[in-house]
């Protein structure tokens, strides 16, 4: 058996260190925030017991530490190095024991999509996820989407949107995504096959008052303007990782609200869809009814 030897590699993330091995470790990919969570692996349970380890993270050839400040990486790292190779090298070092492996695995396949606003990537199953969208701006909205919360323990998680069979994910500019689109990838195609819960059932739609709009109490032009989003706005809007939603129309400005979400929220190119797009489409399709189109939070 050859020797399993670590590289130490930077994150751009300053308190997480990555040790790289020279072989594949495991296959998969496991997070530990706790000790507790670390039951079934023994090198988990026993980076735990050093007193700056804050999480681990085992993928398939290289482990990744997140400390507490109390210390820094430079101080510690090789000490960290030797304890590790020392595990793996040992007879019996399995980094993840059987009985986490008889838990029942849900076949999933995610892929990533680029979306037309550069801070977003899309994330796609091949299942379905969740009923309704989901939309999450930072992790106290997140409180009831395990998901969600467990996501924004990446730093560089902005905001998350989850509709039917795809999660947006909204970075910081402090990463690109070329560094951490397997990571996130692996981490959803992780939870999903672990069949950890997504969203909890008691969570009603976000936009509740969007969401279940009561067509009979609103003015045929609303309802059209409806009906238009629906059959031709969304499909495309979702298909880059966003969604649009109705919130209202004045008939004496003749101007119309809605809401932008996912990929769409933010994105430099959103003011030229609802004005090059949507509001030229329910200017043609609703002649004389339209004059503008306002992204309420743009």
């Amino acid at each position: 058996m050859n020797t399993v030897t670590l590289k130490i590699e930077k994150t751009t993330n300053d308190t997480i260190l990555k040790f790289t091995a020279n072989t594949i470790l495991i296959s998969g990919s496991y997070q530990f925030n706790n000790i507790d969570e670390a039951k079934n692996s023994p090198l988990a349970q026993q980076l735990f017991h050093l007193p700056f380890i804050k999480r681990v993270l085992i993928s398939a050839n290289f482990i990744a530490l997140e400390r507490f400040s109390i210390v820094e990486w430079s101080d510690v790292q090789e000490e960290v190095k030797e304890q590790i190779e020392n595990y793996l090298n040992s007879p019996g070092g399995v980094l993840v024991l059987e009985e986490t492996e008889t838990i029942k695995k849900v076949p999933v396949e995610i892929y990533s999509e680029v979306t037309p606003n550069p801070s977003v990537l899309k994330f796609v199953a091949n299942k379905k996820l969740v009923e309704f969208d989901l939309e999450y701006k930072n992790i106290e909205e997140a409180k009831n989407s395990p998901l969600a919360t467990e996501l924004y323990n990446f730093s560089f998680v902005k905001e998350i949107f989850i509709s039917e069979n795809y999660v947006s994910i909204t970075k910081f500019d402090v990463v690109e995504w070329s560094e951490i689109t397997n990571e996130i990838r692996s981490f959803i195609k992780q939870f999903i096959a672990d069949s950890k819960t997504i969203v909890d059932k008691s969570v009603q739609p976000k936009n509740k008052e969007q969401q279940g709009i009561q067509l009979e109490d609103l003015d045929d032009v609303s309802k059209q303007i409806i009906a238009i989003l629906d059959e031709y706005i969304k499909p495309a809007v979702a298909a880059d990782g966003g969604n649009i939603l109705f919130q209202s129309y004045k008939q004496e400005t003749k101007v119309v609200n809605v809401i932008l979400q996912g990929a769409c929220s933010g994105c430099p190119s959103s003011t030229i869809t609802l004005k090059n797009g949507i509001e030229n489409m329910l200017k043609q399709l609703i002649p004389g009814q339209i004059e503008q189109v306002v992204a309420l939070n743009q």
